[in-house]
């Protein structure tokens, strides 16, 4: 009978069968792809001869305990205190609903009951799963992952993921996984500056392409095991600071959402199906236009006062920016990076007319205005930390240690949370601040809280998880108007729980032209253009030295949510007006950019590389080009134009440059390409195309 159990979950163009496995009580996959890849012998299937292994450890499983998978891995570790590890269920049933299905399974002898949960996402490919785990007697969870991915494949596994440092985020790696483990994670408290939780798998160099993403803004594991019978299998999930997880008797513990997505279409096809998913999770706010920003950090640093900043303004507005950030250095007892933290009060020094009349003056140059915050941390300086030393991590007895010159607050705690709320409902209620950025510099060390009982029942991670969402929740009901920007030392707390309560968010620190570029090419590949918040600074290249033109500098801020961070103040008066001319440009476009379908062409590595943003209803392509080869020579010896091949068009339509005039056909296009005459004074474009 359990053989012939099977439940599909259906996409706008996917997929997904889930059945219970003719060897045993657990669900595997049968089928992910196409819609109609269900109708045939699973691709999944195998011969059942197993050797120094048990069926189980063989089988494609969406979710198994160790117990019943003793040696391939499992998702779930459970253990009673004091006694043996393991856990062995029966099928309890299933549970369908219109996109859902639950699939329910029990150990009676643990009273354990756990549930695993999908759901497919309305107008997008993705699917989220994740597992709920409940108890009648307390069990200790040492490990207790979201899912299971099986992909099968024929040969070594093409595994693509996002890679890097603080300054260096994003960066795309790839390799063939023909036998044994690939992982990644987090131990920072955040998904941190070295690895992005997300994943995607080909079979070798075939083109349709299987993505996950974990939506979690704590401790995290992804992990992709090549298996001996032509499967890669990927497991994704949480991981607890303490080491393990205690369940209370008759509480339910519901693990993180892993969004799993395929497209036909390869890589480029998958990350149009991320970005659809998170313009989803945008909601209503997607159609609110990201405005133009300017913040001072890069022209001011700590040194913030009123005159300064008006300055500043002025030039902004003159440009056409739509709202001034103050950054770092704007409260009291910031005058460098060791002290005023925690002590939210506008600097009286910096502000003698009052921080109102300043805001009100922003505001009358046609501004809209907001504020840097690092909500988490804490200065052991500041008042704060003075009243309340219990609120930061710390262990009895050790030392603590300072990470740029600060310490991190227990977000857990709910007393520390409540300061929190109020402090932002104070600043976002006494001022007209309508933009809010939030940003974490400082990664939990010694992590502990004292009286609070044995160090083995706590879970510090999850409880300060629920703490920054409680918060931003918050933000959300309360401030509705107020964009919120996420950010940790530039890229490093983003994933969906983060994108579904902010307005964009801080790729990287990193503002460098070149460097630049090779960030957000990773970072469109996972996320969307409409939360990726770019600036043009005067930055020097860190990694990559070549210099580019102001021009390139814009084209690239252009291709996400523009923002100017230079010091306007030493910028001549002709590079003012060719900022302007930009500015009036990506606001012409910009809801293309952000709403439209997005195809990467070629590679930062290729002399010419270009994003592509699609609006088929108004019949509108923007083109963003960049020169990214060297540009002596040119044009002084014999050579033809670049040529950047557009993707997705219409072979028969013709296209017309807005500002040139320039008539293309649909085929031109995508056969020769766009062309571009590079010099060492022309390294940038941004094309519009109008459909004919």
């Amino acid at each position: 009978m359990t053989s012939y159990q099977r439940w599909t979950l259906c996409t706008e163009h996917t997929s997904y069968t889930v059945r219970l496995s003719p060897d045993g009580p657990w669900a595997e996959l049968d089928a992910w792809g196409p819609r109609g890849v269900e109708e045939g012998p699973s691709a999944l299937d195998w011969s059942r001869r197993t050797h120094f292994v048990t069926p189980v450890d063989a089988a494609p499983a969406e979710y198994l305990p160790y117990g019943l998978r003793p040696f391939t891995e499992s998702e779930l570790v459970v253990a009673r205190p004091g006694r043996e590890r393991g856990v062995w269920w029966d099928f309890a049933g299933a549970e369908e609903g219109e996109g859902s299905l639950r699939l329910a399974f029990t150990d009676d002898v643990l009273s354990l009951r756990t549930v695993l949960c999908y759901e497919t996402v309305p107008g997008t490919d993705v699917i989220l799963r994740w597992t709920e785990l409940t108890s009648m007697e307390e069990l200790r969870l040492e490990r207790l992952d979201s899912a299971a991915v099986n992909i099968p494949v024929a040969g070594p596994a093409r595994l693509t993921y996002l890679a890097g440092q603080w300054s260096q985020e994003f960066q795309r790696h790839q390799l063939d996984l023909a036998r044994g483990t690939f992982t990644m994670g987090s131990l920072q408290g955040a998904p941190g500056h070295a690895y992005a939780p997300w994943l995607a798998v080909q079979d070798g160099d075939a083109e349709a392409a299987y993505g996950i993403a974990l939506e979690w803004p704590g401790n995290w594991h992804i992990t992709a095991e090549a298996e001996p019978g032509g499967t890669v299998r990927v497991r994704a999930g949480r991981v607890p600071h303490e080491g393990a997880v205690v369940l209370a008797p008759g509480k339910t513990l519901t693990t993180p959402r892993l969004a799993c997505a395929f497209s036909p279409e390869g890589l480029d096809g998958l990350s149009r199906v991320w970005h659809r998913y998170e313009r989803h999770l945008t909601g209503e706010r997607i159609h609110r236009p990201r405005r133009v920003l300017y913040n001072s950090w890069e022209a001011t640093g700590f040194d913030v006062d009123a005159a300064g900043q008006l300055e500043l303004a002025k030039v902004a507005a003159d440009i056409g920016a739509e709202l001034f950030v103050v950054d770092d250095g704007w409260f009291t007892g910031r005058a460098d990076d060791t002290g005023g933290l925690g002590d939210w009060y506008p600097d009286p020094a910096a502000f003698p007319q009052g921080f109102g009349p300043f805001v009100e003056a922003i505001r009358a140059l046609g501004l809209d205005f907001g504020l840097w915050v690092e909500p988490e941390a804490v200065s052991p300086t500041s008042r704060l930390y003075a009243e309340h030393p219990e609120w930061v991590y710390r262990i009895d007895g050790r030392p603590t240690r300072l990470i740029r010159n600060q310490l991190l607050l227990d977000l857990g705690r709910t007393d520390v949370q409540d300061f929190v709320i109020g402090t932002l409902d104070r600043l976002l209620t006494e001022h007209a601040v309508s933009y809010l950025k939030w940003d974490m510099n400082r990664p939990p060390t010694e992590r502990g809280r004292p009286a609070a009982g044995p160090a083995e029942r706590l879970d510090l991670d999850a409880e300060h998880v629920a703490g920054y969402l409680r918060v931003l929740d918050h933000l959300r009901s309360a401030h509705p108007h107020v964009m919120v920007e996420g950010c940790a030392g530039g890229g490093g707390r983003i994933e969906h729980a983060t994108l579904a309560r902010t307005d964009v968010v801080w790729p990287s620190d990193n503002t460098a032209p070149l460097d630049r570029l090779s960030i957000q090419y990773g970072f469109l590949h996972a996320h969307a253009p409409h939360v990726m918040s770019s600036w043009v600074t005067d930055a020097p290249g860190i990694f990559d030295t070549r210099p580019r033109s102001l021009a390139f500098r814009f084209v690239n801020a252009m291709c996400g949510v523009l923002g100017i961070g230079a010091d306007l103040r030493a910028w001549t008066s002709e590079q003012r007006a060719e900022a302007s001319r930009w500015i009036t440009r990506y606001k012409e476009v910009r809801e293309v950019i952000h709403q439209g379908d997005v195809q990467l062409l070629g590679t930062p590595k290729d002399p010419t590389f270009g994003v592509q943003y699609d609006d088929p209803k108004a019949g509108r392509t923007v083109v963003a080009a960049l020169s990214t080869g060297h540009l002596d020579g040119a044009p002084l010896v014999p050579g033809r134009p670049a040529r950047l091949r557009l993707r997705g068009l219409t072979t028969e339509a013709r296209y017309r440059d807005a500002v040139s005039g320039s008539t293309y056909s649909g085929a031109h296009l995508l056969h020769y390409g766009l062309p571009f005459a590079w010099r060492i004074d022309h390294d940038a474009e941004l094309v519009v195309l109008i459909r004919q």
